[in-house]
């Protein structure tokens, strides 16, 4: 896990180059990654997904891909929202940032999300039951519904980032 300022302030997850996915604990075995005997992978199934994000069917739940681009992400639970790095000159001018990009984002349409309980972060290259072996970051989710919608950010001129922002939906 990556951490660019102070040990254990933001940890950041990388990729080795697809897409990010949010998988709940639950269902984690039943994401495959790159391996399979079949011709379509979940990995490749993850890198089909058009736009900021996407859910795919993992078991009887769904997982979250974040797509466009396999940038450093972090969640800050302050705002409910995984915070992508496309550029910044550090990580403490990428942070000071989220707040204005949060207010000017130009949102996506939301996805609604089933969530069982807490979900894991990481490469969706990597099957679900070894993502403890790579770079991952649990999330401690309720079980609930959500509001998922991203964003693409430039608040300031040398600061973009990405953001995938989940608000808790009451039944």
């Amino acid at each position: 896990m990556a951490q660019y300022a102070d040990p254990g302030a933001v940890e950041w997850v990388e990729s080795g180059g697809g897409p990010l996915i949010v998988v709940p604990e639950a269902v984690l075995p039943f994401w495959a990654g790159a391996d399979g005997e079949d011709m379509d992978t979940d990995y490749d199934r993850a890198c089909e997904v058009d736009g900021y994000v996407g859910l795919l069917p993992v078991g009887d739940s769904a997982a979250l891909v974040l797509g466009d681009e396999p940038a450093s992400t972090a969640f800050l639970p302050d705002h409910g929202t995984f915070v992508r790095w496309s550029a910044a000159n550090s990580e403490h001018e990428l942070l000071a940032e989220v707040p204005a990009a949060l207010d000017t984002a130009v949102w996506e349409n939301e996805v609604r999300w089933n969530v069982p309980g807490p979900v894991v972060l990481f490469d969706s290259a990597w099957p679900g039951d070894e993502a403890d072996r790579a770079e991952h970051l649990r999330v401690p989710l309720e079980p609930g519904r959500y509001a998922v919608r991203a964003a693409y950010a430039k608040p300031g001129p040398e600061t973009w980032l990405g953001l995938v922002q989940l608000r808790r939906l009451t039944d």
